[in-house]
């Protein structure tokens, strides 16, 4: 986790509400009011409550929660597009809040880019006028902006396309210029605010790859908001659920589905394959010394590790570590559980006890 002062993301103690006396009702915030009391008694709105996150340089920290949850609130005030009632931000160990206008415009031409739910292009811009676009707020020869505009016009797959306008482009096409324009100006940080929320589940399911693709080869800082836990799990290296205003549980995905915080996080689990979720090392036990193998990966899915373990006459397996060194053993019975009351549990259970069971 960063500190204050380290590289990464650091949001502390953050408070954001909205209407026209914000510091006047802070006290009231403080005390424990709640969201729709202040509404109701004093005509505010809060929009954040003691926010405290952190993110790890290069990692992908995904925030989700439901509508109004305060997610895309939280994202905009990274780059300050909103600023917050009370509260830390800093970048790299640099106060968010201290920078003039100035400073804060550099920030967002070098430092920070953002892609959009709506894509956010120019309609009257051709593709390589909109990927070079923040090229040119650089100050970037022009020459030397069509060259570097070109490569990433052609690395998210839209070689052909550099003179069509957006509107001559389908919704995952329009999404993959966005992206293009957000890392055309190399910048470190990347925000995505419900990037991929307009676009059918094929293309979404296109787009995370990509962007996966994309963060193995750049090691780029990502705050990714969505509102699917599917989507936050297969790309998030941790996850932030928001309910009102709060963040109700920070963690990787194993600790999401595995030990949901309450009942509003276990709501959002419980339609989740767990057989393709969860991974043997976050459910292994002990070695045994007279434990043989299958042996299975700590980082592969209970549904790839239970044929192992249905094979192995003891129906128990090995996990490795992802030097091949022996770490612990997960058996049949404790892949089965993992999977908690689900169609898979039952067909795992029912394939274990063998035909005619």
């Amino acid at each position: 986790m960063t500190m204050p002062g380290s590289e990464g993301i650091h949001v502390g103690g953050l408070y954001k509400v909205f209407g026209a006396n914000p510091a006047g009702v802070m006290p009231y915030v403080h005390e424990g009011m709640g969201k729709q009391e202040l509404l109701e008694d004093h005509g505010h709105v809060l929009g954040l409550r003691d926010i405290n996150l952190d993110v790890a340089p290069h990692s992908i920290q995904v925030v989700m929660g439901l509508s109004g949850s305060g997610k895309s609130t939280l994202v905009r005030h990274i780059n300050r597009l909103i600023d917050p009632t009370e509260g830390d931000i800093r970048i790299d160990g640099e106060d968010m809040l201290a920078l003039d206008a100035a400073a804060l415009k550099q920030l967002r031409r070098y430092k920070i880019s953002m892609v959009f739910q709506r894509f956010a292009l120019f309609p009257h811009r051709t593709v390589m006028e909109n990927v070079g676009y923040g090229l040119a707020l650089q100050g970037l020869a022009r020459s030397a902006r069509a060259a570097r505009a070109a490569r990433w016009v052609e690395r998210v797959g839209l070689q052909g396309y550099e003179d069509s306008y957006p509107h001559h482009l389908s919704g995952g096409m329009q999404q993959r210029v966005g992206l293009a324009r957000a890392l055309a100006t190399d910048a470190d940080i990347l925000l995505m605010d419900e990037a991929f929320s307009a676009l059918d589940p094929l293309i979404r399911s296109d787009m995370r790859a990509l962007l996966l693709d994309l963060q193995h080869e750049l090691h780029k800082t990502i705050v990714f908001v969505t509102h699917d836990l599917e989507e936050a799990i297969e790309i998030g290296d941790r996850i932030a659920i928001l309910r009102d205003g709060e963040v109700v549980q920070n963690g990787d995905s194993q600790d999401i589905v595995l030990r949901p915080a309450d009942s509003y996080i276990a709501d959002f689990t419980k339609s989740i394959n767990r057989g393709r979720v969860i991974r043997v090392g976050s459910i292994m036990e002990p070695l045994r010394p007279d434990l043989a193998g299958p042996d299975c990966a700590h980082d592969m899915t209970i549904e790839d590790a239970l044929p192992l373990a249905v094979a192995s006459p003891g129906g128990e397996a090995r996990v490795v570590s992802a030097e091949g060194e022996p770490v612990g053993a997960v058996s049949l019975g404790a892949l089965v559980r993992a999977l908690g009351n689900s169609r898979e549990a039952d067909r795992a259970a029912a394939g274990a006890a063998g035909p005619g069971a």
